[in-house]
């Protein structure tokens, strides 16, 4: 992890990703224990103010402050995509590792189960789970995770493919190994590279999803403030106070350009060939 980081110092995308990556989960951090304000304090006499030293960000049309949703936003974003993310890589490498192990009829099924759920996108999902269970932040979790599990399955398979192929694979199945322990073994540790950019990725692409879930209405409910709940809300006030969609916007962007460059810095970083060929 040291020579990583390392390596990674020299690395601009590297650097500039990870630092604004960080930035958001100190923020999200902080938010567990200090806000500026209550974040569901509503002051309706200090409605849609204008950013100030008393409020940072200005204030919406409940008088409540942005900047302290703003920091509990981020723990929501963050908290619902990680766990989605862990979910769709529980449940996907094993799957990936177990059909590049098995191959035939195992293989086949993992694949057109891949494909099966492909046909249900995040928010696809998340309207068919709100239809039975309502919304929330939990199912937005199911959804998202859902929508993970064949992305994480094929990359895993893809990669590990070539690795049963290598002469020490051969050797670990003459001295008795079964697939399931070269699989922990030997497999996933020389893949864990490519899985962990892809779990970067993947990372960026559910809090875009997370927002838009939420802009929707079906994500985190009220009175727990979501950055795609506050766009929602600010459509109504785009001319009367634009900065109420200008910084969750803003905070998206950043966020999810942080992670992209944070994956493309650790791709460069864990496999340099990669770097050469562009």
């Amino acid at each position: 992890m040291g020579e990583i980081f390392k390596k990674g110092l020299g690395n601009r995308s590297f650097v500039i990703g990870g630092v604004v990556t960080i930035i958001f989960i100190l923020i999200a951090g902080i938010s567990l224990l200090w806000t500026p304000y209550p974040f569901d304090e509503m002051t309706i006499a200090s409605k849609l103010k204008t950013p100030s030293g008393d409020h940072w960000l200005g204030t919406d049309h409940f008088g409540r402050d942005v900047f302290s949703m703003m920091m509990v936003g981020a723990r929501n974003s963050i908290v619902v995509s990680l766990v989605a993310v862990s979910i769709g890589a529980g449940f996907g490498i094993p799957l990936g590792a177990l059909a590049a192990a098995r191959g035939g009829w195992v293989d086949e099924a993992v694949m057109r189960f891949n494909d099966f759920t492909f046909a249900f996108p995040a928010l696809l999902s998340a309207v068919m789970i709100t239809a039975l269970a309502g919304p929330g932040a939990v199912n937005s979790i199911i959804a998202i995770g859902i929508f993970n599990v064949p992305v994480f399955a094929r990359i895993t398979r893809g990669a590990a493919l070539p690795i049963w192929k290598r002469e020490y694979i051969m050797a670990a199945r003459v001295s008795g190994k079964g697939p399931v322990q070269i699989s922990i073994e030997h497999v996933i540790p020389n893949i864990a590279s490519v899985l962990i950019v892809q779990a970067t990725i993947q990372f960026a692409l559910a809090i875009i999803a997370e927002a838009g879930l939420s802009y929707l209405g079906l994500g985190t409910q009220p009175p727990n403030p979501s950055w795609g709940k506050m766009l929602s809300e600010a459509q109504t006030f785009m001319f009367l106070a634009p900065h109420l969609a200008l910084f969750p916007g803003m905070a998206i962007a950043l966020m999810v350009l942080g992670l992209n460059l944070l994956g493309d810095g650790l791709r460069d970083v864990l496999d340099p060939r990669l770097r050469r060929q562009r």
